[in-house]
């Protein structure tokens, strides 16, 4: 980067799911997301052959994505995550479901819904994103 350069922050309203703060990388998905068969619990990895973040891992990022797909157990698949160390920081969702509100609770992850912008539009994967469910704010900062 360019001395004096300013990196470009961007500002989300949206809707708190699950309280609490976060922040890290951004991991992006415009794709719903699963829960059991979609990831790797000893890696981290999603393991859902013909999703796009196939073999990428969810540890420690800001998960974006549209909402979750499949039944009451992606919360639990979720939750598997949290338990051996592997979960996301945060979920930051297009679309709210009862299999995101029930993850993000048992996995015990900020989230936030219902944004003001399209959130897996403004936001790429490696941006560094903050994230104050409480208060329902993502700020991004662009890579």
């Amino acid at each position: 980067m360019e001395r004096g350069a300013e990196l470009k922050k961007v500002i989300l309203r949206g809707r708190k799911i699950n309280g609490g703060s976060a922040e890290g990388e951004a991991l992006v998905t415009r794709e719903s997301l699963g829960g059991f068969g979609c990831f790797d619990f000893d890696t981290g990895k999603v393991i859902d052959f013909g999703h796009e973040l196939y073999g990428k891992d969810v540890s420690g990022k800001v998960l974006v994505f549209r909402t979750g797909k499949g039944s009451s157990a992606w919360s639990i698949a979720h939750q598997a995550l949290r338990f051996v160390g592997k979960s996301p920081k945060a979920y930051i969702t297009k679309e709210i479901n009862p299999q995101t509100v029930l993850g993000a609770v048992v996995a015990r992850v900020p989230a936030v819904t219902d944004f003001d912008q399209d959130p897996t539009k403004v936001i790429s994967t490696g941006d560094w994103v903050k994230v104050d469910a409480d208060k329902g704010l993502v700020e991004i900062t662009k890579k």
